[in-house]
Formats: C-alpha cells, structure tokens, sequence
C-alpha cells in the first residue's frame, strides 16, 4: 500500500511577501512566515516585526543572535518557502560570546566596568568620611 503523499510546500515570492506586508509576512531563510498572531508574544516588541514585514528579515534575526526555542517556536508560523528564483544562501550564525578585541571569557567585558564602579564607590565614600571629619 502506498503511504499518503506529505502536503505539497506552498511557494511564494519576495513580491508576494512584499505585497502581504500588512498581513505581516517575513521571509526567513527562505521560508515564510505569517507573525501576525505572534506580535503581541514577540519578546523584543510588534515594532521590530512590523518594521521587517514584507521582507526578507534573515540578516536582521541573525544579529539579534535568537535562541534555540525561538527558532524551534518559528514552525508554528511557517507557511512556506521562497520560490527557487529568491532563494539566497543563508547560514545560521553561530554567535561566538567572546569579546571580539581578547578572545576572553564572555564575562570579561562587564568585569572591568564592575571593578571601576566598586573603586569609585570607595574613593567617594572615603571621600565623604574625610569631609565629615573636618
């Protein structure tokens, strides 16, 4: 017996998503999404999917650096894919914590302005010892 075939991936094209605009559709590593039912959960705000409606938004949720669920949570809004003719080579960053200048450990570039406001707050306090005591 012969299995049923899986439901044919619907096509759209980047005029197609430009023109969906305001049904707030976003073309993410070729695929299309329909975020309108996600904007009052988005994390970062409706603004930042509103601004990226009717485009291709890849570039802009990959610097934003989205998490493992956020990604898995993206199928549930999933409506297609981009036709063979807009496809662009997408990868997914890998975003690498470390402080671009050392190579350090990710908690390096908030450890120095720690250490400055714990020696500033010193300096002052000795400061207003010295000044109550005159």
């Amino acid at each position: 017996m012969a299995e049923p075939s899986a439901t044919p991936i619907k096509l759209y094209s980047l005029e197609e998503v430009a023109q969906n605009k305001d049904k707030k559709w976003i073309a993410i590593h070729n695929s299309v999404y329909d975020v309108n039912p996600f904007l009052n959960e988005h994390p970062g705000g409706e603004e930042i999917l509103i601004e990226q409606a009717g485009k291709d938004a890849t570039e802009p949720f990959e610097d934003v650096g989205h998490s493992t669920d956020a990604r898995e949570l993206m199928a549930k809004y999933k409506i297609g894919e981009l036709i063979e003719a807009d496809r662009r080579d997408t990868k997914v960053k890998k975003h690498d914590w470390k402080s671009s200048e050392e190579g350090g450990s990710p908690w390096s570039s908030w450890l120095v302005p720690a250490a400055i406001g714990i020696v500033a707050t010193i300096i002052y306090r000795c400061y207003l010892l010295y000044q109550s005591s005159h």
